[in-house]
């Protein structure tokens, strides 16, 4: 599938979000608000699926008394609720004050901001267009926060040439990031939304920290910030789920929640938000065993989403290069997938799992810490000799009472995106058919396949008629499914084979339609959205057979 092909499908992906209730731009009747986005009905019950079958999986049917396949023991797994704004120490102890931000470059002409990283390009030459005629050939880096398709409509923009013209653009080496262009040829760059080179400001730091104000005085003294990650909630607490709880390492302290980073420039529908939620593990392991289980939670999570329909083609597991690692970092991986807003062959984060060693733990121990001359952790010193942000001063390390040892954990992080993995599994879900209509014709049928465990809505229930005993029949059967906790949907306009069509674009794994045979000799036809095979089950029998369906 070609660029274009796959812009196209997420046009349509994004266009269905909308149409179907599954996703709206915040504030849209006043012009929305980049980077903050609504969930609609259906959107609502997909992400609050997403979000239960990571919960119910990772904790709720976790057994701690049986090891899981392929892992080193058995464990236990337990859940936190911690909350968005922190003591503003934390952050300052976790290195989030001072490192958690990105490089940015202005547009002094656009007024736009842009992500230095972001920012792709390509050598040109050409003759630009005026009044007077063509000038003198230029060699200008057009760039965009995009990849070729876009960087080729900006070149076009930039001299004046109809779309028809592309070929005769003349390109020199290939797109490259904005990052490799050094300070001193910035006057040979035309930025994205510029029309002339040398608007873009030099890169400099901008911190994606939301600031808030705690009370009502509102001075320097009362700043916080709303929380960029969930994980912070769960380390400060590690001490007292360990005392609390009578729980023993090996340990999973478990977290979904929302968190706020001021992106510079939040993009790709739902992918780069400034609010969004994640489903975050904090798993505490001896530092003996910490490789092992390192291994076992990143096979574990990337087998996760093949589970619940993600195709393997569409999924990688990239571990980093040594160059990519955080400074504390034993190793990470990342889960990714093939967006069909990004070119073939590439793929965007759904999830990483890092081992962090006991950096997190010891650094609100002691204070933040970097890495010494010796290439380990030290506390990091300010001017004067001391700790530059001074550490919680509490023992967080860990005692056990069977080997007699104490030690500060390991902590291997499995930290998912709860709308990523909601957007991956609508991308993975949105497929085109053929299928026949009420009059037998072929028509382009849409469907979202989605796995029955994340279906908004899991069956639906029609009355052929609305006479003869149809309805009737049809609200008990609906009736009975809404008892069992079943999420079903009831529809009663229009011939059956739009109802069909209906609930095969909003992903309804099963519709249950009450005919004449209902009537007669009560069985009701049970129609699957994928393979549209039709079988017939009695009336009494439809809310065990849905059941026994949605837990295959």
């Amino acid at each position: 599938m070609s660029h274009t092909d796959r812009s196209e499908l997420m046009d349509k992906i994004v266009s269905l979000c909308k149409r179907r209730g599954f996703i709206f731009q915040d504030s849209e009747i006043y012009g929305g608000q980049n980077g903050f986005w609504d969930y609609g009905p259906l959107g609502t019950e997909l992400k609050r699926n997403v979000r239960d079958a990571w919960w119910q999986d990772m904790i709720s049917r976790h057994d701690p008394l049986d090891a899981p396949e392929g892992a080193p023991a058995a464990f236990q797994m337990v859940g936190v609720e911690t909350t968005i704004i922190m003591n503003p120490q934390v952050w300052k102890c976790s290195g989030h004050y001072d490192l958690f931000v990105d490089k940015m470059v202005d547009c002094k002409v656009a007024k736009k901001r842009y992500r230095h990283d972001h920012v792709n390009g390509r050598w040109i030459i050409g003759k630009r267009k005026s009044k007077e005629g063509e000038t003198d050939p230029v060699r200008v880096f057009v760039t965009a926060v995009g990849e070729m398709p876009e960087i080729t409509a900006q070149a076009l923009a930039f001299f004046g040439l109809k779309k028809k013209y592309a070929d005769r653009l003349e390109w020199e080496g290939e797109v490259i990031s904005l990052t490799e262009i050094p300070v001193e040829e910035y006057s040979s760059v035309v930025g994205p939304d510029a029309t002339e080179a040398g608007t873009l400001t030099e890169p400099r730091d901008f911190n994606l920290m939301f600031k808030t104000i705690i009370g009502a005085l509102g001075t320097e003294d009362d700043t916080a910030y709303l929380r960029p990650e969930t994980a912070q909630g769960i380390f400060v607490n590690f001490k007292n789920v360990v005392d609390s709880s009578r729980v023993k390492l090996p340990l999973g302290i478990c977290q979904v929640g929302k968190s706020f980073r001021n992106e510079i420039t939040p993009r790709n529908f739902t992918f780069r938000s400034r609010e969004f939620e994640q489903m975050e593990i904090e798993f505490f392991c001896t530092p003996s065993e910490s490789q092992e289980w390192y291994t076992y939670w990143r096979n574990r999570r990337y087998a996760w989403y093949i589970g619940l329909g993600i195709d393997k083609e569409n999924l990688i597991l990239r571990e980093h290069h040594p160059e990519e690692l955080a400074h504390y970092s034993c190793g990470t991986a990342d889960i990714e997938y093939a967006f069909p807003f990004l070119s073939k062959g590439e793929y965007g984060e759904l999830e990483g799992v890092a081992h962090r060693g006991d950096f997190d733990l010891r650094s609100h121990m002691e204070g933040k810490l970097k890495i010494g001359d010796d290439g380990e952790l030290e506390v990091e010193l300010n001017e004067h000799g001391q700790p530059k942000y001074r550490g919680s001063g509490k023992d967080l390390s860990y005692f056990d009472d069977q080997t007699r040892e104490r030690f500060i954990p390991h902590v291997i992080e499995p930290s998912a995106g709860a709308d990523r993995a909601t957007l991956a599994f609508i991308c993975e879900a949105y497929y085109e058919d053929e299928a026949p209509d009420d009059k037998g014709n072929m028509k382009t049928r849409v469907v979202m396949k989605f796995h029955p465990r994340i279906a908004p809505i899991k069956a639906a229930v029609f009355p052929l008629v609305k006479k003869d005993g149809h309805p009737e029949k049809a609200k008990e059967v609906y009736r009975s499914l809404k008892a069992a906790g079943i999420n079903v949907a009831y529809d009663a306009q229009g011939a059956i084979g739009r109802r069909y069509r209906r609930q095969d674009e909003i992903g309804t794994p099963w519709c249950i339609t009450i005919d004449g045979d209902t009537i007669e000799n009560g069985t009701v036809t049970i129609r699957d959205r994928d393979s549209l095979e039709q079988v017939k089950v009695k009336v009494e029998d439809v809310t065990a057979e849905i059941q026994r369906r949605l837990n295959e």
